[in-house]
C-alpha cells in the first residue's frame, strides 16, 4: 500500500490538489486521525511493506449512522474525494460513502487477489514471490530428509496465492477452496508420485480449503508418510514490494487521480488484460476473475 500512498500523494499534489492522509482507515475518520500529506511525508516508503497510514478492521462502519458521521467529518475537513485502498470490505465502505454523496475511488490492495473489477490487486505479486521463496527453502529440507512438506498459505475464500505459488514452486499438490479435493485423493497422489521415484513432495494448502495440520493428520493415518507442516501466516503480508507491485501501484494511482480530475468518481481502478482502467462500481461485478482451472490441472501434469 505504501507505493500507492506515495504515488497518489505526489501525483495529486502535482495536479494542484491538497492531500490528506487518514490513519487506521474508516475508524480513523471517526477518530479524526486526519493529517495533511506533503511530498516529503511519503519519501522513502516505496521500498517498505505495509502502510504508513496503518490499518484497522472497523465493523461499526457497516452501520448507517456511522457512515453518516464519517461523511460529515470528511466534509468538515474540506475533503471532496476519498481514495480508499483495500479489499472488498474497504470498497463496500467506499460505496456507502458514495451513496451518501461523497465521491470515492477504490484502489484494490489485497494479497488474496480476489476483488471484482481487476485481474490483479496490489500486494498479490509480492505475496506469491514471498511464498515461492519460502517453499524453496522448505523444499531443500524436505529433499534432504525425504519427507512430505505441507505449506499453509493465506486464502480464506480464494486460492490464487496457493495456485500461483504452487505452480511457480513446482508443488506436487495444491488445495484451494474453489476446488474441493478429498484428502484420500491427496494420499493417492502422494503414493503415485513416490512410486514414480520422487523421494519428497510439497503440498500447498490455502487456509480456506483445509487446515495444514488437518491434512497432515489425515496423511499420517492413511499412508506411511509423516509430513511436516509450515504455516506461513503474516510472513506473506510484509516485505518490500516486487517491481511488479510497485509499478502497478504507480499506474493505478495515476489513473485514479486522472479519473478524479475528469470528475469520474465512484470507481474501482482495475488491471484488465494489461490495461489499467477506472471501472464504475455498478459495472465492477461484470469483471470477475476466478482461479484458472487450466493452471490447476497443469500443476498435476508438471509434478508427475
Amino acid at each position: 500500500m505504501n507505493a500507492a500512498i506515495r504515488a497518489i500523494t505526489r501525483k495529486a499534489i502535482h495536479e494542484g490538489y491538497n492531500v490528506f492522509g487518514i490513519e487506521r482507515g474508516f475508524e480513523g475518520i471517526i477518530n479524526k486521525e486526519i493529517k495533511p500529506l506533503l511530498r516529503r511525508h511519503v519519501g522513502g516508503i516505496i521500498t517498505t511493506g505495509g502502510t504508513m497510514l496503518k490499518t484497522a478492521r472497523y465493523t461499526d462502519f457497516k452501520k448507517e449512522e456511522t457512515q453518516k458521521e464519517a461523511y460529515s467529518i470528511l466534509k468538515s475537513y474540506g475533503i471532496d474525494c476519498l481514495f480508499v485502498l483495500g479489499g472488498d470490505g474497504s470498497m463496500a465502505g467506499a460505496k456507502a460513502l458514495s451513496n451518501l454523496g461523497l465521491p470515492t475511488i477504490t484502489i484494490p490492495c489485497t494479497i488474496d487477489n480476489d476483488m471484482i473489477g481487476t485481474q490483479m490487486t496490489i500486494g498479490f505479486d509480492t505475496a506469491i514471490n514471498t511464498v515461492v521463496q519460502c517453499i524453496g527453502k522448505i523444499r531443500d529440507t524436505s529433499s534432504a530428509h525425504e519427507r512430505v512438506a505441507i505449506v499453509e498459505v493465506m486464502g480464506r475464500h480464494a486460492g490464487h496465492i496457493a495456485l500461483q505459488s504452487g505452480l511457480a514452486a513446482g508443488a506436487e499438490v495444491v488445495l484451494v477452496p474453489e476446488h474441493p479435493t478429498p484428502l484420500l485423493e491427496v494420499c493417492e497422489r502422494l503414493n503415485e508420485t513416490h512410486q514414480n521415484g520422487k523421494s519428497y513432495s510439497v503440498i500447498v494448502v490455502a487456509e480456506g480449503a483445509y487446515n495444514g495440520y488437518e491434512v497432515s493428520d489425515f496423511i499420517k493415518q492413511h499412508t506411511y508418510f509423516d509430513p511436516n507442516v509450515t504455516v506461513l501466516g503474516y510472513l506473506q503480508r510484509g516485505g518490500a514490494p516486487t517491481a511488479v507491485d510497485a509499478i502497478l501501484a504507480a499506474n493505478m494511482s495515476d489513473v485514479a487521480v486522472n479519473s478524479m480530475k475528469r470528475g469520474e468518481y465512484d470507481r474501482v481502478i482495475g488491471y484488465i488484460d494489461g490495461l489499467v482502467r477506472a471501472i464504475p462500481y455498478d459495472e465492477a461485478p461484470l469483471f470477475t476473475y476466478p482461479i484458472s482451472e487450466e493452471k490447476y490441472e497443469l500443476i498435476s501434469i508438471l509434478s508427475s
